[in-house]
């Protein structure tokens, strides 16, 4: 065995784990950060292939962008694991025949690719080009219609996507940017004429009627000064 299939078989194990631990690790940051683990092992797989473009589109793209919005996602939602790992185990034979059946199905469709030895031998003047340039080639020439109809497909997606977030709901309490940009300043201020209204301060207990003033007698107490009592001589 040489240097070159030890490492495809040492990047496959991480890749086969990484992909395990996706779908078993009990939170979903930790299932993303594999996913990140099994992007970045199938990248270096490509790369042991002479598939340069593809490893680095799968790392810019996938890890870059995608994985990105995943953990934004995943953060912003809060979804509680615990609910859907209820009936894990009992699911999961179910789950691994299907997997199992799919397997088997790519194995099928795949195979005669990995026959080298009935391969038509490539072309030498092929080597100057370089693999992006006659990956180009093949796309835009031998492919070009089920390109573009997968372009209408993704598209239709993001468009559909979009519709699906900006549906009315009854719960959502959403502004209208067209019925902000027409507003008129009438329309948020409105100067209204009123009569003034003046409001009487409150009498003090001191000045209420039937009641004497503080530090003052009564008129019936207290006789006018000088005059002399009623009944003296």
């Amino acid at each position: 065995m040489d240097n070159q299939a030890a490492l495809f078989y040492t990047f496959s194990a991480v890749l086969l784990l990484a992909a395990l631990r996706v779908i078993t690790s009990r939170s979903t940051v930790h299932a993303a950060l594999f996913l990140v683990l099994a992007f970045f092992s199938a990248s270096c797989v490509w790369m042991l292939l002479q598939a340069e473009f593809l490893a680095i589109t799968l790392v810019l793209v996938y890890v870059g962008a995608v994985m990105v919005l995943f953990l934004f996602v995943v953060m912003m939602l809060d979804i509680n694991t615990d609910q859907f790992r209820q009936n894990f185990w009992h699911h999961l034979p179910l789950a691994g025949l299907i997997g199992a059946v799919i397997a088997v199905e790519m194995a099928l469709v795949l195979m005669s690719g990995f026959r080298v030895s009935q391969a038509a031998a490539a072309d030498p003047r092929l080597a100057e080009f370089g693999n992006t340039r006659l990956l180009g080639i093949e796309l835009y020439t031998h492919y070009l219609y089920p390109l573009q109809l997968a372009a209408v497909l993704l598209l239709v997606a993001m468009v559909a996507a979009l519709a699906l977030t900006l549906r009315k709901r009854k719960d959502v309490r959403a502004m209208n940017p067209a019925q902000q940009v027409r507003v008129k300043r009438a329309d948020r201020v409105r100067i209204v004429s009123m009569a003034a209204e003046v409001q009487q301060p409150a009498a003090s207990p001191a000045e209420q009627p039937g009641q004497p003033a503080q530090g003052k007698a009564p008129a019936s107490a207290a006789g006018t000064p000088g005059a002399a009592p009623k009944g003296a001589a």
